[in-house]
């Protein structure tokens, strides 16, 4: 009997370097630096409840949010792995308030944004978290970095990806050709191929929001959320799914189907989440599966981010879904 064949993320990247020459070299040594500081997270989280990680670190971060104490560690596996490397210039991370410059890596070709560990507020209960990042080609070697090289909009990213530690561990990713979902085999310590081209549908039946937030929301959030709970159109019926994890939303509705929202509020005029660390990397992904990501105004992969930690409304999932919400407002 013939047995299944395994694709590793390793391999997958050296197989398609013949025709995507932009994931050779550097770029590659990146994935394997985001690769190792997963499975040592995925370690950390499945020992969480044994070993004295749980909990609040004592400190807030840059956004004002009380810090779990795998945020820190989390954000400091990744800096200190992508630092020695030397293949990134600067990361810009959602835990630190500013840059961090790679020391000796000034002639480094890349800038890596990311949040270290998304969903944070769930790891004392258990629930599913992940990791983030969004990578950047620097826009010129003869000079040095400025702040148009950090600050450059979505559409000029390289890659992005996320990995999302749940009953199972999956680093999902692009470059541009397409998301690819690896699955953390735990026997051998290696992500393998699970979901080659991942698709999303252009309808779905779930819409995720935090309605708790509802009396807030503008009216035109309000009527879309109105219409799912009233079955919509050829009463077709419609679940609401919220996990309170970017991740963990965006991962079910991008493999099932479905519309995610955080919307403006009065506490929050400009939403909550974070341009570079969150949005952009999630608008490349989605659109690279066939959906649709929108701040309600503009796509978010054309916004011109003015500020490290920028926030945004965001609007995102499947194309059909988005459309029909921002038609809405």
């Amino acid at each position: 009997m013939k047995k299944n064949s395994i694709t590793t993320l390793n391999q997958f990247i050296s197989d398609q370097q013949s025709h995507f020459p932009f994931v050779q070299g550097s770029l590659s040594r990146i994935f394997r630096d985001l690769q190792l500081g997963a499975k040592m997270i995925n370690r950390d989280v499945r020992q969480a409840g044994l070993i004295d990680i749980l909990g609040d670190f004592g400190n807030t971060n840059v956004q004002g949010e009380e810090q779990k104490k795998l945020d820190v560690i989390s954000n400091e596996v990744f800096i200190k792995l992508l630092e020695m490397s030397g293949d990134c210039v600067c990361i810009l991370s959602e835990e630190s308030e500013d840059i961090h410059w790679c020391e000796g890596a000034d002639n480094a070709k890349y800038i890596l944004a990311m949040d270290p560990l998304d969903g944070s507020s769930n790891i004392d209960v258990n629930a599913p978290i992940g990791s983030i990042f969004s990578i950047y080609k620097r826009l010129s070697m003869d000079k040095p970095v400025t702040m148009e090289d950090v600050l450059q909009t979505g559409n000029q990213q390289v890659a992005a990806g996320y990995v999302i530690y749940g009953a199972a561990t999956m680093f999902v990713y692009t470059t541009g050709s397409g998301v690819f979902g690896f699955t953390l085999d735990d026997s051998i310590q290696e992500f393998c191929m699970s979901h080659p081209n991942i698709k999303i549908p252009q309808n779905g039946n779930i819409f995720s929001v935090n309605e708790g937030n509802y009396t807030e929301f503008p009216i035109g959030y309000k009527s879309y959320i109105d219409w799912c709970k009233t079955s919509g159109d050829n009463k077709k019926i419609y679940s609401a799914r919220y996990i309170g994890s970017l991740i963990a939303d965006f991962h079910r509705n991008l493999l099932k189907g479905g519309i995610y929202l955080y919307p403006p509020t009065n506490k929050a005029p400009n939403g909550k989440l974070r341009l570079l660390y969150e949005c952009n990397p999630m608008a490349f992904l989605i659109e690279q599966a066939g959906g649709k990501a929108t701040n309600g105004n503009i796509r978010i992969m054309d916004i011109q981010p003015t500020e490290l930690h920028q926030r945004t409304p965001l609007i995102i999932g499947s194309e059909n879904m988005v459309s029909l919400m921002h038609e809405m407002l």
